[in-house]
């Protein structure tokens, strides 16, 4: 004979589990998706010089895509920037090392960025140049000469060593020196128009064995966007020397940003 009642226990036993599980799902629910990665290399380089750091965001569970920049003018690597940043679903952290500080203070005005790391990087104000930011700063480029097609090459390895990379072994400098991209002269003095950093939360990365751009200048820049801070003892290539540092402060950028 069929027992209501041992029915009916069973569906209030299915219906409390039911209800304690609501708030785990309402909590899952509740957490924002994590924001895509998309890193932008400096001058002398390319999206190669990434390869630690992606590695280590994707472990992470990050989406992590790369820009190679052109180097032959601000208006194009910015182009290229934004190219790669509509490629993402929903939101973006962006990261500029070096030179592609000023190329993502740009680029970063996208809607879908919501925050910017800069690594050692130079970063304008609105109407500036890397030119103009460096002059203010009182730290102008010097021994940057171009050739006859307008290009600076960083192609020396002992030279490459000296300036970006102090703290990489010899080797590997002369790899990156042998497969480095030059930079056109003229996008120092390209101008920005509107300097992203003043809407969108910024980080800044400080390497305090820095001989490509003076320790002091990081400070005063960091200091200029009121930028969540880290220093790092290490050469302008803090992505290769120390990529673990460099990809857990990406990852606190993006939960700050998702927050």
């Amino acid at each position: 004979m069929f027992r209501w009642s041992g029915l009916l226990r069973l569906f209030r036993l299915w219906l409390t589990c039911a209800l304690s599980l609501m708030p785990v799902f309402a909590v899952q629910a509740a957490t924002p998706p994590m924001p895509n990665v998309v890193l932008v290399h400096g001058a002398f380089a390319d999206g190669s010089s990434w390869a630690q750091v992606i590695a280590l965001l994707q472990r992470k569970g990050y989406h992590v895509s790369t820009v190679q920049l052109p180097l032959t003018s601000l208006a194009d690597d910015v182009a290229a920037t934004r190219r790669v940043i509509e490629r993402q679903s929903g939101d973006v952290i962006l990261v500029g090392h070096s030179w592609a500080g000023v190329v993502v203070t740009e680029a970063a005005n996208s809607p879908a960025v919501k925050g910017v790391v800069y690594l050692s990087a130079m970063v304008p104000d609105n109407g500036e140049s890397a030119a103009d930011m460096l002059r203010r700063f009182k730290s102008p480029v010097e021994g940057m000469k171009p050739d006859a097609n307008g290009l600076i090459w960083l192609d020396d390895a002992v030279a490459f060593r000296n300036v970006m990379g102090a703290d990489l072994p010899p080797a590997t400098a002369q790899v990156l020196a042998a497969v480095g991209k030059p930079i056109a002269a003229r996008s120092f003095t390209d101008a920005i128009t509107h300097a992203a950093w003043h809407d969108k939360p910024t980080w800044y990365l400080i390497t305090t064995d820095d001989h490509a751009l003076p320790p002091a200048v990081q400070r005063q820049t960091a200091a200029q966007l009121n930028a969540q801070t880290m220093t790092l003892k290490s050469s302008h290539l803090s992505l290769m020397s120390h990529p673990r540092q460099v990809a857990e402060l990406i990852g606190r950028a993006a939960s700050g940003a998702a927050r």
